[in-house]
Order: structure tokens, then C-alpha cells, then sequence
């Protein structure tokens, strides 16, 4: 079998631009085929480069600084490898159009059985792929074919811009052994295992991959391991090519267009029923829930609203309708909420509204027991009516996210959706008091007192020192003796707000007290006096 490798050079670089390019609204075709120096930094150091960048002078494995020292107007795009799997889709889509049994190897190569006789030979099949994936948006892109998918991928990497190169039937071998062993640093599966051989064979003197090649197995096999021996493998043209060609997903979303365009979110949610039920439908035929789905909304041929909705269980029809009627609401002329402020809002009449399933797991998952659903399951699908009759917003639910004070570990996220700009937990968080965690936590604190026994306030030095013991506390009226306490956990936070460095008014510190009434509370000092923030039961 032949094969044919289309290679995207730079992809990590060329998906980056393309997602910055649809951040800005512009073209990102045109942004990513443009001379702009760009490289994508990972640990502060760069990753991937393009051609305009190299030219300046950046290179992969330099440091940020430098490589901003060589190029100032430098781009720098973050690592993000489900982005660039998110854009290399559309490339594998264009291939599959062309020809069935594309094989992913990786974003931005991919590998095809070569196409013979049908296209009217390879060199012309290469053409076809090419002037399908330039009308994509893909300028660079380049071809190989050979005998096996080593030769054919290290083929690509020698031809020109939007060419192929064809290595001839039973030529491989010959066609390896020219090449330079640095070419060992690039190949799909070797990563580390492939730079290291490189620079071990290029120190050893060996510095094509026929001089390797000229090595007995068994000196390859015990010197370099199997990763070696394979190498040794595809130098002599043996190693044997699987591809693991993937089969195209099915087509499960559903779309409806309006003629004239609709005005009203009722009118487009009334409309919607019957294709929320075909969507709903389609997926329980492949044994399918959707539990994250994708509603976009088209107003003069462009999406003007598009988002990405969660469902705690699985998406019905009436949910789906649900969702449309939240994210139309805002900006429809007739809806009568124009004043609200939304992300998702419209400003003109719908024409079309398309429903994208980005998450999809095996309706079994999602199945009724046995005995019917349980306790957990009746509270999901009241919440959602409570949810579907007051809106999206007005039901949430509590996250705990990282922070010093009680109140700040508290964060809350609409019924559903999944919790993103949250702080972490791993952090160190200086100043954080130790378990258990208080059960009630007063929306805004209480005043209270702390005196000792000679009845003055106690208070927190800079250096975190106690000026006294804590021996009675008032939180309402009486006073309670405390029974025990623990503390401070000081905290010096939020010093850029004032003026005076001296004024300290940032310095808190927190305290565990215990009455000898038996309730716990927790107290934070600060230096205009005392407050409670939570109590222990």
C-alpha cells in the first residue's frame, strides 16, 4: 500500500492565529497566511515558530526574552494542544471529501492510502488535496508519498509550498539513507527518545541515516534498544505502516432556517420545537445524549449569538427550547428585556438557529434504574422546571474554590453550567485557617468585641503577636467568656489600596474562640476592630 502524508507546517502557530484572528473578528485564513512573525511559548520558552519568525532569527527552545530581543513585533500565542486538534478538524473534513480513510497522526499531519489511478496518478492527487485545503483557508501545505509512512512524512517535509514529492516504488530505503540524522528530532513518535538518538548518533560520527542503516541489528538492538532497532527498521524501508484511518463522525446536528426572519423569542422558541425533538431523535438512534450543546443564532447570514450550554443529566427537547428562549431573550427587538446586557444577546431578527452537539456519552450512562430514578435524579429535574419558569440565572449552586477567608472559598455557578475562573485549590494560600470548615458563613460580618481580663481589646502586632489573651467576647449584647481559643492566622493583604504604608488597615488576623456556652465562632481582627465571619456548629 502507498501512502500519501499531507504535512501543515507550524500548525501549533497557523491554529493560534487563526483563533486570534476570530477573536479580533477578522479573517483568519488570511491572518495565518500573512508574513507576521508569531511562535507559540510553552514554560516560557518557545515551542513553535513560523517561517516569518525564523527568519528574524527566533528559534524553537529559546527563551521568551530572547526571542522578543530578536523579533519586537514577535506574536506570542499560548500552547494549547485541544486547540490545535479544535482547527485541524476542518483539514481532516476536506481530505475525507476527497478521499475516505484519513489517518490523524497529529495536528497538522495526516496520512491517506495514496490515491492511483482514479485522480489520474499521485502527483495529481496531491494537486487536488492541495487546491481544496488552499479554498479552506490552508495556504501552507505540503506532500509525500512513498511505500511506507516514515518515507512519505520525511518526503512532505522536503517539498515546496502547496507541492508533493513522490518517492518511486521500492525506492525508500535509498531515498531514508541520504537524509541527515537530525531528522530523528521531528519524527511523530520520537520525542524525547528521538532527540536523544540524534545527538548520541551525530557524536558518535554517524551522521546520515545510511551510515546508521549500515549498522547490524544486533549492534543496533543492544546498543540503542527498540526504539533504535525501529529506526534501523525504516532506514532499510521495512518498517511496516499501519494507519488508524478513523471513521467520519455521523452528521448530528440539526438546523432550522426562518423565512421571513423572526422578531420575537417566543415566536423563534415556538418554531424550534420540532427540531429540538428531530435533534433529541437522532442522537437516541445512535444510543446518544447530548449533556453539552452548542446553540448558535444567524441574523443576516452572520452568528450573531452563539453558546455553549451544560446539562447536569442529559439535554430533552424542552430543555434545549429552554436554553434558546435564555439566550434570545436579551436582544430580540420584542422580547422587552433590551435593556439587559448579554454576551449572547441579538439585535436583529433571527433567520437561523443551529443546534451542535459538543458532548455527546452512551444513553445507557443516562438510563432510569431499574426501579425508577432516585432522590438525586427527582431534585435534577425539579431544579431544571424551577430553573425553565424563573430563569437560567436565578438557579445556582455552590462551588468551592481556593482562598484565605471563608468567604472568599465561596463562589456560585448557574444550575448546570461548568465552573470556570475559579480560583485553585492546590494553592498555598497564606493566612488560610486550618479544618474543619465552618458550617455558616454570615453574608457580611458581625461586630464583636475581644478584651482580655483586664478588659482591654486585644489586638495583633505587625510581627503577628497577640497584645492579650482572648477572655471574654460580645457578639450581640452579653458577654461570654471564652473557653478556648487558637490563632492568629494573620494576613496582609490588599497593602496597594491605601496611600499610607504605615496605615496597616490591609493587616488582619483570624482567631478560633470557643464560649463556655459551647459555640465556636470564627473572629477576624482587623485594625478598625472586631468581627465575626462564621460560626461552627
Amino acid at each position: 500500500m502507498r501512502v500519501l502524508v499531507a504535512w501543515c507546517p507550524d500548525w501549533s502557530v497557523t491554529a493560534g492565529l487563526f483563533e486570534l484572528a476570530e477573536t479580533d473578528g477578522g479573517d483568519g485564513a488570511a491572518r495565518a497566511a500573512s508574513d507576521q512573525p508569531a511562535a507559540v511559548l510553552s514554560g516560557n520558552m518557545v515551542e513553535v515558530c513560523n517561517a516569518a519568525a525564523r527568519a528574524e532569527g527566533v528559534r524553537r527552545g529559546q527563551r521568551r526574552r530572547d526571542a522578543q530581543s530578536k523579533c519586537p513585533d514577535l506574536v506570542l500565542l499560548g500552547a494549547n494542544p485541544e486547540r490545535d486538534a479544535r482547527y485541524f478538524e476542518p483539514v481532516l473534513a476536506t481530505v475525507e471529501e476527497l478521499r475516505p480513510g484519513v489517518a490523524p497522526i497529529r495536528p497538522g499531519l495526516l496520512a491517506v492510502p495514496a490515491p492511483g489511478r482514479y485522480f489520474g496518478g499521485e502527483s495529481h492527487a496531491a494537486a487536488l488535496l492541495a487546491q481544496h485545503l488552499v479554498e479552506a483557508g490552508i495556504w501552507d501545505c505540503r506532500f509525500g508519498v512513498a511505500d511506507d509512512l516514515f518515507t512519505a512524512e520525511q518526503a512532505a517535509r522536503q517539498a515546496p509550498v502547496q507541492d508533493c514529492v513522490v518517492v518511486d516504488p521500492g525506492t525508500s530505503a535509498g531515498f531514508v539513507q541520504r537524509l541527515p540524522v537530525t531528522v530523528l528530532a521531528d519524527i511523530t513518535d520520537g520525542g524525547a527518545e528521538g532527540r536523544e538518538l540524534a545527538d548520541l548518533l551525530r557524536r558518535l560520527g554517524l551522521t546520515t541515516l545510511g551510515d546508521f542503516a549500515r549498522l547490524s541489528a544486533g549492534e543496533v538492538s543492544n546498543r540503542f534498544g527498540s526504539f533504535g532497532l525501529s529506526v534501523w527498521q525504516r532506514a532499510h524501508g521495512a518498517a511496516p505502516t499501519r494507519l488508524g484511518s478513523r471513521t467520519p463522525p455521523p452528521e448530528l446536528a440539526c438546523e432550522i432556517g426562518f423565512e421571513p426572519p423572526l422578531e420575537s423569542a417566543e415566536a423563534v422558541c415556538f418554531s424550534v420545537r420540532t427540531t429540538t425533538e428531530r435533534f433529541v431523535r437522532g442522537l437516541a438512534e445512535r444510543q446518544l445524549v447530548a449533556v453539552a450543546v452548542r446553540i448558535e443564532a444567524e441574523a443576516d447570514g452572520v452568528v450573531t449569538s452563539a453558546r455553549t450550554w451544560l446539562h447536569p443529566r442529559c439535554f430533552t427537547s424542552r430543555d434545549l427550547v429552554d436554553r434558546v428562549h435564555w439566550q434570545l431573550q436579551a436582544g430580540l427587538p420584542n422580547s422587552g428585556l433590551r435593556s439587559r446586557q448579554d454576551a449572547g444577546a441579538v439585535r436583529a431578527p433571527i433567520e437561523r438557529v443551529r443546534f451542535l452537539p459538543e458532548t455527546v456519552e452512551p444513553a445507557a450512562d443516562h438510563a432510569d434504574g431499574l426501579w425508577g430514578g432516585g432522590a438525586d435524579e427527582q431534585v435534577t429535574r425539579g431544579v431544571a422546571r424551577i430553573q425553565a419558569m424563573i430563569g437560567f440565572d436565578a438557579v445556582r449552586a455552590p462551588v468551592l474554590q481556593g482562598g484565605r477567608s471563608v468567604a472568599d472559598r465561596q463562589a456560585t455557578v448557574p444550575w448546570g453550567e461548568r465552573p470556570v475562573g475559579l480560583r485553585p485549590l492546590d494553592r498555598p494560600w497564606p493566612g488560610r485557617i486550618p479544618g474543619p470548615a465552618p458550617a455558616r458563613v454570615f453574608p457580611s460580618p458581625l461586630p464583636a468585641d475581644v478584651v482580655d481580663e483586664g478588659g482591654r481589646t486585644v489586638a495583633v502586632t505587625e510581627r503577628g503577636a497577640v497584645t492579650g489573651e482572648p477572655w471574654r467576647y460580645r457578639i450581640e449584647s452579653a458577654w461570654t467568656p471564652v473557653a478556648s481559643w487558637a490563632g492568629p492566622w494573620p494576613v496582609d493583604d490588599a497593602w496597594w489600596l491605601h496611600t499610607d504604608p504605615g496605615e496597616g488597615r490591609g493587616r488582619s488576623a483570624r482567631f478560633q474562640v470557643v464560649g463556655v456556652d459551647g459555640r465556636a465562632w470564627l473572629l477576624v481582627w482587623h485594625r478598625d476592630g472586631w468581627e465575626v465571619e462564621a460560626g461552627y456548629d
